[in-house]
């Protein structure tokens, strides 16, 4: 595993060394069997890092956040009304002018969680509820410490498919929880008392440390419950479920049995991933792999100096009996003393007069036989291979073929042990290193030293190198669990979201080792495992184990099996625990109570889904399909979606290590700089990666992080693909959303100021029928966005029910429909609500108050499980003016827009139509800002098509309140039918001219008073931007074979945008010269060389 790279040279008599580079494949531990990376990437991935550092360093006065969106300072509002935790919030207190996360966030969620909205009881209480379970648990955090935006996202994910499903009817069921995470947090308590106390874990008793444990899990436990609250997660408290209370450990317990029973648990000597620091064996995800360029000094726990590493060492072995001797590379000169034999290719000819012979150890005389086996590469280098078997993966395996001693030469605590001899008998193993490498030289073995790129294990707990030591340990057989998981994947009967993800899955479990499950601390669930000693044995015993779900039954099983009295046994608990991952993979039933056959596991399993980081594919999900089948007979859930892991900025996986985490609550309340950085110097971190963590804190955040809000995050991480690459966060995305939440607060402000003011009430959807042409637009509007977020929650694509809402919500209902109907609200156009008598104009603005309300109350609903507490505070508001009794008393429970329900709002012509209409607005409102037009209303003629005419006819009162125009006069150059209200005449001279498209121009007629050099020099400035686009868009299609190749529809898409781009082109010289009578010679010299003769056409001569 250490050693990356051997350089073996064989000399003989009368014949050169060959010396060469050979890449050393190691077999993964027994957690896992993922392949190694390559040695290019890992450079690859190295400087990308180094990259990405030395970015951050430099400029350091720049700011990221510089040219991005700043909220200004404003003054915080607070809820004023103190009232016992879990009462109603009072929301007949006067409408707030601005929006303010601190204000909007208050109260709700006590009174949620008190009333019990997240409880699966609360389905029958529900006049929409379906017979229909949809169940989950929350990937269990460690305690550990508090949560960061890696957490954030995972809850903003489940919480929105949560609330969407408990909305629907569904009976919910979403369990909390914490993982004791045993060798995390025995390091983090272990450091603590160190550094406060001067204490180490060895001065105090067993069950004295576990206390201390228990302490740091209470108040831990409890900020990470407080964190998930302030998310907002919907999560049913009553169940709350950690891996270590007494119900969850006889799970454990019965589990560890119920294996060992089976056969597929089992005891044996095999090699582990040893941390000396812990003395214990870790799992590989607990292993960082650190890369080093060359020679580089490391810290070491347990160490005073700096220690060296990546360079590698050569030396030689002679031949006994021979005048020849043997040159090995290694980077780990102190592991030398535990090789056992050379390995060679039995028919790689250079060696055959050597088989059986041996080689001499310097050191301790013992003879290393050179042994033949096929798995050596005769390619590589000079053919031979030097076997460690105590010390290397791919060496223990050769030796189990070849029946080779394993010789262990550096024990748990990480000095040399006496096999190595007196002279490094308990010295410190990198300090044996410089000893022993003083030795080669007196010996006259020494053949040099170079710099070496290498990959070197380290501890992700404790920061100490990794030694694969051989121990005896406890192991899961994996290899039938792992045939039973890939093929549930193949059958269909476990979904994998998404796909790309299953043939991850099944290389994975393809290759999967067994499971070492035994781990060397007292913080975890003590193994159920007793060794036996049966009294008035005179006989030396082998061990003897047995298991029991007590002691007890141990003892009653010890003497059943080896048929003595319960009183001849003797019985010893194996003082180690079980791997954390052991336990965190029975999480999905044993939450519900398993073994036990309770309610809630009869109802509530298997889990719906499983939604968790694409980490954890292995580490935990596998785990759990594989217990999960071997003790229920189920599948633990039916789906597993993974969603992608979140980045800083600069695009670094967000990690402790790295000290750019974020804690959730610091982007919810907002934090300053300074505080930021004492959470940066209160971590332990490398020098260089101190300096990069605060330079980039002052880089990202120069003024600290403003507050945004629950609602504003759980948006912006949801807004992200997260069925796609990594997510890279940044804070100016929050406080998009943050200001998203300010226009659904002034939206709701207006909406409310309309219906206070209605003497009509509000009619229901089903009176509601929509009468003008954009009522039937927005409610047309609203049906689709209804059904793209149907689409979108199935498909478990979040990202485009985020999406579709916040278009509808700003472009549609905002930007669109509220600026057109509030002169027909407040009867300022009366063209708008028709030209008719009083009583049908007072119809038009009933129905379109109506049709407002609906817009905003679906949308507050379809918004509510990405922003829960700003929709809660703003549908109860909206209460008052509901049509019929009140079907739910919080959102939490309103029924989710269904789109069958809305089908007599679908209009989709009139969607169609509009688009029209929108480019129309846009142009038009584009020719009066060229014009500084703010106040005046300008006469508008648009020249168009007979069918486009038909649509701004239908959409004239939309235009005309949209445009900013006094009148709207439509012109058909090529009309074939007689139109009413179309205009034969052209429009005037002089007009100013905007293109919409290859057969609409608007024309906006002008008074005067207009600066014309400003206007020159801006039509100029649409030039030089236009000419570019339009020179891109012939090359393409003057480019070979785009007939044949390109798609016809494409090829469409590109002819309208060659028209488009040549009218607009023509038309702006047309305005130059025409309107202003000025000499643009150059201009025509460069249309006439450069895009004649796609121009002429266009220009109007």
């Amino acid at each position: 595993m250490m050693r990356a790279n051997r350089i073996i040279s064989l000399k003989l008599s009368g014949r050169g060394a060959a010396i060469f580079c050979t890449s050393r494949s190691t077999k993964p531990s027994s957690s896992s069997s993922q392949q190694k990376s390559s040695p290019r990437a890992k450079a690859e991935k190295l400087k990308r890092r180094r990259e990405r550092e030395e970015t951050i360093l430099l400029n350091r006065n720049s700011s990221v956040d510089d040219k991005k969106v700043k909220l200004s300072d404003k003054e915080k509002i607070v809820y004023p009304i103190c009232k016992p935790p879990g009462t109603k919030k009072d929301t007949s207190f006067p409408f707030p002018s601005s929006y303010s996360p601190e204000y909007v966030e208050s109260s709700w969620y006590q009174w949620w969680e008190k009333e019990g909205f997240f409880s699966p009881e609360q389905h029958e209480r529900v006049s929409h509820a379906v017979d229909q379970t949809f169940s989950l648990c929350i990937p269990p955090p460690n305690v550990t410490g508090s949560l960061h935006l890696g957490h954030a996202l995972t809850v903003a994910v489940e919480d929105a498919l949560v609330r969407w499903r408990r909305m629907q009817g569904y009976r919910v069921l979403w369990v909390p929880g914490c993982d004791h995470a045993g060798i995390a947090t025995q390091t983090v308590v272990e450091r603590r008392l160190l550094n406060q106390e001067g204490k180490h874990r060895q001065d105090f008793t067993r069950e004295e440390f576990l206390q201390e444990l228990w302490k740091w899990k209470n108040q831990k436990g409890e900020e990470i419950y407080h964190q998930l609250r302030r998310l907002g997660a919907s999560l049913d408290w009553s169940r709350a479920c950690f891996t270590m209370d007494p119900g969850f450990s006889r799970a454990v317990t019965k589990a560890f049995v119920r294996l060992c029973d089976s056969g597929l648990i089992y005891r044996s000597e095999g090699l582990v991933n040893w941390s000396c620091a812990l003395e214990s064996s870790i799992s590989d995800i607990e292993v960082d792999s650190k890369e080093l360029p060359g020679q580089t000094m490391l810290s070491v726990p347990g160490y005073e100096n700096k220690v060296e590493f990546g360079t590698i060492v050569t030396f030689a072995y002679p031949i006994e009996g021979h005048d020849g001797e043997v040159e090995v590379s290694t980077t780990r000169p102190e592991t030398m003393l535990g090789d056992v034999a050379i390995a060679v290719h039995p028919n790689d000819p250079r060696y055959q007069g050597v088989h059986g012979k041996h080689c001499k150890h310097p050191f301790t005389n013992r003879l290393l036989p050179i042994i033949t086996d096929s798995v050596v590469d005769m390619e590589l280098g000079t053919g031979a291979v030097k076997v460690t078997p105590a010390h290397d993966h791919t060496d223990f395996l050769l030796s189990q073929r070849h029946s080779l001693p394993c010789l262990t030469v550096i024990a748990g605590d990480g000095t040399m042990m006496p096999p190595c001899g007196e002279w490094l008998k308990g010295v410190k193993r990198f300090d044996a290193r410089q000893l022993i490498l003083d030795a080669l030289v007196e010996k006259k073995l020494f053949r040099g030293k170079t710099n070496h790129a290498m990959t070197l294990p380290v501890c992700s707990r404790s920061g100490d190198i990794i030694e694969p030591l051989l121990k005896k340990q406890w192991f899961i057989q994996c290899d039938e669990m792992a045939k039973k998981a890939i093929q549930a994947v193949e059958d269909g009967q476990l979904e994998i979201i998404p796909h790309c993800f299953t043939k991850t899955w099944k290389n994975w479990l393809s290759n999967i080792s067994d499971w070492c499950i035994s781990r060397q601390l007292w913080w975890g669930h003590q193994i159920p495992a007793y060794q036996v000693e049966l009294c008035n044995s005179t006989e030396k015993q082998e061990e003897q184990w047995v298991w029991g779900q007590s002691e007890n039954e141990a003892r009653h099983r010890a003497a059943v099996k080896y048929g003595v009295k319960l009183e001849d046994v003797t019985l010893t608990q194996d003082p180690d625990v079980l791997d954390t991952w052991f336990s965190s993979a029975l999480f999905p039933f044993a939450m519900l109570g398993w073994p036990e056959k309770t309610t809630d596991l009869q109802r509530f399993y298997p889990n719906s889904i499983l939604e968790t980081g694409n980490d954890l594919i292995f580490f935990w999900v596998a785990r759990m399909v594989m217990l999960g089948t071997e003790l229920t007979r189920q599948l633990p859930f039916k789906q597993v979606v993974f969603h992608s892991l979140v980045r800083d900025e600069h695009g670094r996986k967000m990690s402790k290590s790295l000290g750019n985490v974020i804690d959730p609550l610091d982007v919810i309340n907002g934090v300053t700089l300074e505080r930021l950085q004492e959470k940066v110097e209160e971590g332990n971190f490398d020098p260089r990666e101190r300096r990069v963590a605060m330079e980039a804190q002052r880089k990202n955040f120069p003024k600290g992080i403003p507050q945004c809000g629950t609602d504003a995050l759980r948006f912006a991480l949801c807004s992200h693909k997260m069925q796609g690459e990594d997510i890279s966060l940044s804070i100016s995305q929050v406080l998009s959303c943050r200001y998203f939440c300010n226009k659904i607060w002034h939206t709701l402000r207006y909406t409310l100021g309309v219906m206070g003011k209605n003497t009509i009430p509000v009619g229901t959807l089903k009176e509601t029928t929509p009468l003008s042409s954009m009522d039937r637009w927005i409610c047309s509007r609203l049906y689709s966005t209804v059904l793209q977020c149907e689409k979108g929650f199935e498909a478990y694509e979040l990202h485009t029910v985020t999406s579709a809402l916040y278009s509808f919500w700003v472009h549609s209902l905002c930007d669109v429909y509220m600026e057109y109907v509030k002169p027909v609200l407040s009867q300022q156009d009366e063209e708008a609500v028709f030209k008719t008598d009083t009583e049908h104009s007072s119809r038009a603005r009933q129905v379109a108050s109506s049709v407002l309300y609906h817009c905003v109350s679906m949308s507050l609903v379809m918004l509510s499980p990405f922003m829960p507490f700003i929709t809660e505070e703003l549908w109860q508001r909206l209460q008052p003016f509901r049509p019929g009794p009140a079907a739910q008393t919080s959102l939490c429970l309103e029924q989710y827009p269904c789109s069958s329900k809305l089908s007599h709002w679908h209009f989709p012509e009139e969607e169609r139509d509009f688009l029209l209409v929108q480019e129309v607005v846009r142009v038009a409102r584009s020719l009066r800002a060229q014009c500084g037009m703010t106040k005046e209303k300008p006469a508008m003629w648009a020249v168009c098509s007979p069918s486009q005419a038909q649509v701004l006819l239908h959409f004239g009162s939309a235009v005309r309140t949209l445009s900013c125009t006094s009148s709207l006069h439509i012109h058909c150059p090529h009309r074939t039918d007689n139109i009413v209200s179309v205009h034969s005449t052209p429009p005037p001279k002089g007009s100013l001219i905007g293109v919409v498209d290859h057969t609409c121009q608007l024309h906006l007629q002008v008074q005067g008073g207009m600066n014309i050099d400003k206007q020159i020099l801006e039509l100029s400035h649409r030039r030089d931007k236009l000419i570019p686009k339009l020179e891109n868009i012939l090359f393409r299609v003057q480019s070979p074979n785009y007939l044949t190749k390109v798609p016809a529809h494409v090829r469409q898409q590109m002819d309208n945008k060659v028209s488009t781009g040549q009218l607009d082109a023509g038309e702006l010289l047309w305005v130059i010269y025409n309107r202003y009578k000025v000499v643009v010679k150059f201009i025509f010299l460069y249309y006439n060389f450069v895009l004649c003769p796609f121009l002429v056409c266009a220009i109007p001569f």
